[in-house]
């Protein structure tokens, strides 16, 4: 029951490029929004955000819709997906680092730059990283070879911390390049500088990891997009995202990468609540522990490795990003490594006998003491940790309607005692 969430992953064998071309390790790009809803997609049922370039993406590969995030926030989000470890694992469970922590992921955490890294890519970080901002913690300890971008959000509760030196400097490296940021400037500053990494390093391997500034708060675009969403500024914002990525895939395609480059698209939760951000038929939104707050839109790309139109309705979580991504560079992990996901190399690919996933666990937590919010998740049931507790059957209540804790008690006390089992052999604190 526990091997999914605490199994050290077994490193499966990499596709080769079809059609006779050169043998080599896959280049991978991570594209990684802040804030982007479920809902905000052409291709998870948006009509009035167009999203071309992405629903060509969903068609040319695979569309994942039960894609988890472990907590509703920044900052835990992000250090569980950089390192495919629960975020309580290194005293980042809950809440979001300011510009004047002194905390933050610990150099100790194997991240997935470090991962490339030591299978001979070259790395590179583009946009927010908000997991450490002191030495030993910024991207460039952390196993990412360049870094362009804000290390930080561009709200006004992070912003007011630099006013004094003149406003949220863009860096390259430890350059300020521009300062202050601007929102309106920010999804086009980082597409031009990921073709630019795409264009040095196209012969690779190459690791890209593009962290967007879009559409959180204070969401914003270009002025050639603005004014073209039905959904105002905020479908403005994603529709600026949609031509990124697909600037992105063309410059893939026009070096001929293409069939040698996975290329994920995500995001780290879901919606920033009173925006104009969805999360489609989900409950919830970022702050929350109910789907909305924890499932994202999830897209995989791969041409002739990832079989076109897939879709891909299993449980899988942003734990089991690091382990996939080890299997496809050829990376040996340390054997004392504890990881909390899987390798879904062989799902991706669509691989007959892949592992079913429908025994899965997660468990989500959001805030301190009265504020606290947490939820269990094992397989399509979910129980929050209310009082009185709430569970629902997400194989038939997507949306989190219909509460069955008091219909079924027996199921609720098997869920607790599943949780607290878990706990205790996961060593996991708070």
């Amino acid at each position: 029951m526990f091997r999914f969430s605490l199994g050290i992953c077994v490193l499966l064998p990499v596709a080769l490029p079809a059609d006779g071309a050169e043998s080599r390790q896959p280049n991978i790009i991570v594209i990684f929004c802040d804030d982007l809803g479920y809902g905000d997609l052409g291709c998870y049922g948006a009509a009035d955000i167009r999203t071309p370039h992405l629903d060509r993406m969903a068609k040319e590969g695979m569309l994942l819709t039960d894609f988890s995030m472990v907590a509703p926030l920044c900052t835990p989000s992000r250090a569980a997906f950089m390192t495919g470890r629960y975020p309580g694992r290194m005293g980042l469970a809950t809440g979001v680092l300011r510009p004047n922590a002194k905390r933050g992921m610990p150099a100790r955490e194997l991240t997935l730059g470090e991962v490339a890294k030591s299978a001979g890519y070259a790395t590179g970080l583009i946009g927010k990283w908000h997991l450490g901002f002191v030495p030993g913690m910024l991207p460039r300890d952390q196993g990412f070879d360049t870094y362009f971008g804000v290390l930080h959000n561009l709200d006004h509760y992070e912003t007011r911390f630099l006013e004094a030196e003149g406003g949220m400097p863009v860096l390259r490296g430890d350059t300020v390049i521009e300062r202050p940021a601007k929102p309106s400037r920010i999804t086009s500053l980082y597409t031009e500088e990921a073709l630019r990494f795409i264009d040095q390093h196209r012969n690779g391997p190459f690791f890209l990891f593009i962290s967007h500034q879009m559409p959180h708060i204070p969401f914003d675009a270009s002025p050639a997009f603005k004014g073209r969403s039905r959904r105002g500024l905020y479908g403005d914002a994603v529709e600026e995202l949609d031509d990124s990525t697909g600037q992105i895939l063309d410059r893939l395609r026009t070096h001929e990468l293409q069939q040698n480059t996975l290329v994920l698209f995500t995001s780290d939760n879901g919606p920033e609540r009173n925006t104009p951000g969805s999360a489609g038929p989900l409950r919830g939104t970022k702050h929350t522990v109910f789907e909305g707050g924890l499932r994202v839109p999830c897209l995989a790309w791969w041409p002739d490795t990832i079989p076109a139109g897939s879709l891909c309705e299993k449980f899988l979580t942003a734990l089991d990003v690091l382990p996939t991504l080890a299997g496809i560079c050829g990376a040996e992990l340390p054997d004392s490594l504890a990881l909390d996901g899987l390798d879904v190399t062989q799902l991706l690919r669509g691989e007959k006998g892949a592992d079913s996933y429908d025994e899965r666990t997660l468990r989500a937590v959001y805030g301190l003491n009265k504020n606290r919010l947490e939820s269990f998740r094992s397989g399509s049931w979910k129980l929050h940790l209310t009082q009185p507790p709430q569970l629902y059957d997400l194989a038939n209540d997507i949306g989190e309607q219909e509460n069955l804790a008091a219909a079924m008690p027996d199921r609720v006390h098997k869920m607790q005692e599943q949780l607290r089992r878990w706990q205790q052999e996961a060593s996991l604190p708070d």
